[in-house]
């Protein structure tokens, strides 16, 4: 392959300042005079020569004597005058033996460089953008797609590397042995999957599982995020669409992954206008191109998303992804594969028990075990340690999901005695409902951003469903803390703050969701559209009048509060006196 030569703009800056620099090192003085002093001083001859052009005089001196040590770049003066009318003039000249040079002025290079220098400044802006946006590929290049073809060789991930999600690495095996072996299937008139769309939470392994697919096809693997075909200029997603397409089709059988979907397929008639309709036609040519006249036989699209609530319906239609795959957080025994494969380059220590690691991270999906094993190796290393132990595992815990220790944010003897009653609250409550999750911990060791401490509570296994019983316990412990400010220390602080919007949103699903309200029966009041991205509000849409609202705020604080004097009387039963 040619080897292209390597361009920079700032190549050019650079060659352009040092000219301007040389120029300006060089060129004489200008000095403007008056026409009666530019006479006084060729009689002085102080001008020896005198250039006579259509509009101006300019005037030469003798080069000056320096008697201490020449300068690097020294400068003559040009004493410049507006020429006048003065039949005289050549006589004078002269008469005081002064050279007279006559001046053509070139108006034709004058015009060709006023119109050829803003030209090639546009030139190189525009060359300058082309190349930004191709990528250093030339300026023609905008309209080709930007999909890596992958080799085999260079993936190095397999479905053996992918732990945790076993139905979703069957799904995808399926696919592969289509395309490797495509007679098993079409002997008894199965067509293979034109599109298959990885769904879930960020995070729990889509892009790896894309990536095995690569490892393992053995087929071409073109792979492109669906924000790389969007640019300003109009019709350029479009382009990259086909060019994609008119690819992979001369390569098939292939597979095309699609990292992102959402920043591509989004439902039409959504966003800004403007640029929204580049991305429209853009989606409108992925769904041609997928499944319109032109038949793409052998080519399999491989997409990833977290928000298929925002993709068009045309989108998700059977013909075009018949498959939609979910990658959730994996259960306890796929966390426990998880960290089986994070540790295999990891020196453990034979104290580790990879099981109660697993049962203790609910909830933590497979980059965050991942993070957990490199936090545990880290903590080894900075305690000079040679392997990684149970206790950095356990630490490392804490860490991801309360924070780092605040080592220099230190407390006062008051403060640390509110905080450990408080933490000692929760702790309480959480022994005496039935219900409530066992306390693993209670630290009151600063941590994160604002947590002076905390008490963590560790299932005892993967729950899907809760009742209204546990849902209202759970609110207990959320306010043992608080309550326990309130009665022994005899006020309230600012530290319950992030126990009171828990307990609260809680109160307000069981509400506006889970219809557990006698006064608002069975009837859902808020939609909250994304189950993936875990950020309450945001995609919140609230279908209710202000009457109900105002009933729901009042069914809130009801349950709050009665919940809030079971605590109260809880906790004085209990005191030690």
């Amino acid at each position: 392959m040619e080897k292209k030569t390597s361009f920079s703009i700032s190549y050019l800056i650079f060659a352009f300042i040092i000219l301007l620099l040389i120029q300006y090192l060089l060129a004489p003085k200008i000095e403007h005079v008056s026409y009666s002093e530019f006479k006084r001083m060729v009689r002085d001859k102080k001008i020896t020569a005198v250039v006579v052009s259509k509009n101006f005089l300019k005037g030469f001196g003798p080069l000056e004597k320096h008697t201490k040590q020449e300068p690097l770049f020294p400068k003559s003066v040009v004493y410049v005058t507006p020429r006048i009318d003065d039949r005289n003039l050549v006589q004078f000249l002269e008469n005081n033996n002064v050279e007279i040079i006559a001046e053509n002025e070139n108006t034709f290079f004058k015009t060709l460089l006023s119109w050829i220098l803003p030209a090639l400044v546009f030139a190189g802006v525009w060359v300058l953008i082309m190349r930004k946006m191709g990528q250093g590929a030339g300026i023609m290049t905008f309209g080709k797609h930007r999909a890596k073809v992958i080799a085999q060789s260079d993936i190095g991930v397999t479905f053996d590397d992918v732990a945790g999600q076993d139905e979703a690495k069957e799904e995808l095996r399926e696919v592969l042995e289509f395309l490797k072996n495509p007679e098993k299937f079409s002997r008894i008139g199965a067509r293979i999957p034109k599109g298959i769309l990885l769904v879930g939470p960020p995070g729990t392994g889509k892009t790896l599982l894309a990536k095995a697919v690569a490892g393992e096809a053995g087929v071409p693997f073109f792979s492109i995020s669906g924000s790389d075909f969007i640019e300003m200029f109009v019709g350029v997603g479009a382009a990259r669409v086909r060019d994609l397409f008119e690819q992979a089709n001369k390569m098939a059988p292939c597979v095309v992954f699609i990292d992102e979907l959402d920043a591509l397929g989004k439902a039409r008639g959504m966003g800004a206008v403007g640029g929204h309709d580049e991305r429209e036609q853009t989606l409108n040519q992925l769904l041609v191109e997928m499944d319109g006249f032109q038949q793409n036989k052998g080519v399999v699209i491989l997409a990833a998303t977290n928000r298929p609530e925002i993709l068009d319906p045309a989108l998700l239609r059977p013909g075009r992804f018949d498959r939609q795959i979910l990658v959730d957080r994996p259960d306890l025994k796929g966390r426990i594969d998880i960290l089986k494969v994070h540790t295999k380059k990891v020196i453990l220590s034979k104290d580790v028990d990879l099981e109660i690691i697993a049962r203790r991270t609910p909830g933590f999906t497979g980059a965050d075990l991942a993070n957990l094993v490199n936090e545990a190796a880290l903590l080894a290393v900075r305690k000079g340690k040679e392997e990684v132990g149970q206790e950095e595992l356990e630490e490392a815990i804490d860490r991801i999901i309360a924070g780092l220790e605040k080592k220099n944010r230190v407390l006062n003897e008051k403060e640390k005695r509110i905080v450990a009653y408080h933490e000692t609250g929760h702790a309480v409550v959480a022994a005496f409902r039935p219900t409530a999750e066992k306390v693993h911990k209670i630290s009151i060791v600063p941590r994160g951003i604002g947590a002076l401490g905390f008490t963590l509570q560790l299932p005892t296994e993967d729950r899907y469903l809760m009742t209204e019983r546990e849902l209202l316990e759970k609110i207990d412990v959320l306010l043992g803390g608080r309550t326990a400010e309130e009665i022994i220390i005899g006020e309230i602080t600012t530290g319950a703050q992030n126990d009171l919007e828990r307990a609260t949103d809680i109160a307000r699903s069981m509400v506006t969701m889970y219809g557990m309200s006698k006064k608002l029966g069975q009837v859902t009041y808020e939609r909250r559209s994304n189950p993936f991205l875990q950020q309450q509000g945001i995609f919140t849409q609230q279908d209710c009048s202000s009457i109900t609202a105002r009933l729901i705020d009042e069914e809130v604080k009801n349950i709050i509060e009665s919940r809030a004097n079971g605590v109260r009387k809880l906790i004085k039963e209990k005191i030690d006196t």
